[in-house]
């Protein structure tokens, strides 16, 4: 329940920041990919559970779950170690291994396949205990061996643990440890630990160890990071409405925040009315630079691409997803970049994402619904989005820099006069810098 409660109402943009940046498929070539390496098991049970991240509840039950179990195993392996009941100062030690994977958890690089890669070492180890001692028993340990090896990993390098391949994640490997020191100390010391089933006993051990865990795990949770992952979630979900009333509730404070505080003020038509009754950043706050990772860049594609820059907005969400550091794809990326390619007419290559979409579990439908619209010209203009982004995009090449210019929103405006979109960044970017002679200038010339 704590899990559940903690993931559900604190942490759920952890969550949804995990699932856009993997994308799972129901292909076999897919799977194949990730099986065929040691623990390859582990890391696609992982990712196949990290695509219910979608939806954070769903999200939270499967953590919780995972966590309960490796939790109960640890138990069940002091018990079976032993021959100690369970019960008394031991039960605290079994809720161990769960807080340490729970506070591994908190880092939002930290993935799933390492807490599978714990539950299916506990279990490989829980049918060793109940082998039938003698040459059979050692056959099968024989077999297991390379078995849990292609399904876990070796013990310290393990596969797809950590989002950063070059980075230890000493925390994880610690509660894998503890998962089995634990029984085996003791086991060590069996002869000096006298059981007890005295409830109040138990559960004081219980209350200890959750105290102590607890407010540990509390302390590391990085809820400024969570906040920006907020503002992010609802930028993605165009959740304008809900933006004003977070910001309105407390004023953002990061570049993220305010970005998209921003584009949400923009698209409601308040954004020159209203953005100094926030915080503001500069032009960072409006159209930031462009940075070569894979989650900033995000809010500020949105950006471009609501303003109609879709050529824009397409490479950065491109070179997003080329920037996820373990190499995978992402759903959320490869939605928008079939978004961009049918704008832009590029259809064969708009249905090579949509194809891909067809076969995850819940983007599937919206592919399927996008489909028919390639190469439907009629669709396309009709369409309440799509269509007046084509009217908005620019019609003519010229030279991007990678800092965005009043002189490229001038141009984004002037090819579209209906653009109010363009025409609100461009006015704040004036108000922003102080230009008052590129806003002089401006303002006569649509004056004429």
């Amino acid at each position: 329940m704590a899990v559940l409660l903690f993931f559900g109402l604190a942490y759920p943009h952890h969550l949804h920041y995990q699932e856009q940046f993997q994308l799972f498929l129901f292909d076999r070539t897919y799977v194949w990919e990730i099986v065929r390496h040691p623990g390859g098991v582990a890391d696609l049970l992982g990712r196949f559970s990290t695509q219910f991240f979608l939806y954070a509840w769903v999200g939270t039950l499967i953590i919780a779950v995972l966590l309960s179990a490796v939790q109960l195993l640890t138990l069940w392996l002091i018990k079976s170690w032993t021959g100690k009941t369970t019960d008394g100062w031991l039960y605290g030690l079994s809720l161990v291994p769960s807080f340490l994977l729970w506070l591994f958890l908190l880092d939002e690089h930290a993935l799933l396949g390492g807490v599978w890669a714990v539950l299916l070492t506990q279990l490989a180890f829980g049918a060793y205990i109940l082998l039938p001692k003698g040459w059979i028993g050692r056959i099968v340990i024989l077999i297991t061996i390379p078995v849990l090896y292609w399904m876990v990993g070796p013990a310290w390098s393990g596969s797809h643990y950590y989002r950063y391949p070059m980075v230890t994640p000493y925390l994880f490997y610690a509660a894998w440890l503890s998962a089995f020191i634990i029984p085996l100390l003791v086991y060590v010391f069996r002869k000096w630990i006298s059981s007890s089933k005295s409830f109040a006993v138990t559960f004081c051990s219980f209350a200890l160890v959750f105290a102590l865990m607890g407010s540990i795990v509390w302390k590391n949770a990085n809820f400024k990071a969570e906040k920006a992952m907020q503002y992010d979630f609802m930028a993605r979900h165009q959740q304008w409405n809900r933006i004003l009333e977070t910001i309105n509730a407390e004023k953002p404070n990061n570049q993220i925040g305010v970005t998209v505080q921003n584009l949400a003020l923009a698209m409601h038509g308040m954004l020159l009315d209203h953005m100094f009754d926030y915080n503001q950043n500069g032009i960072l706050g409006l159209l930031p630079d462009v940075k070569t990772d894979a989650t900033s860049p995000l809010p500020t594609a949105e950006a471009f691409y609501q303003l109609g820059m879709i050529n824009v907005a397409q490479r950065t969400v491109y070179e997003a997803q080329e920037a996820i550091l373990d190499f995978q794809k992402s759903g959320r990326c490869y939605k928008r970049l079939a978004q961009t390619n049918l704008i832009n007419g590029r259809y064969e290559v708009a249905r090579k994402y949509l194809t891909a979409l067809q076969k995850t579990l819940f983007y599937r439908d919206w592919a399927n619904e996008t489909l028919p619209l390639l190469g439907d010209e009629a669709a396309i203009a009709a369409h309440p989005e799509y269509g007046h982004l084509r009217k908005w995009a620019y019609k003519e090449n010229f030279y991007f820099s990678d800092h965005v210019t009043p002189e490229m929103l001038e141009r984004l405006y002037f090819s579209n006069t209906d653009n109010r979109m363009a025409y609100q960044y461009l006015v704040a970017y004036y108000m922003l810098t102080g230009d008052r002679e590129g806003y002089n200038k401006f303002m006569s010339t649509i004056k004429r």
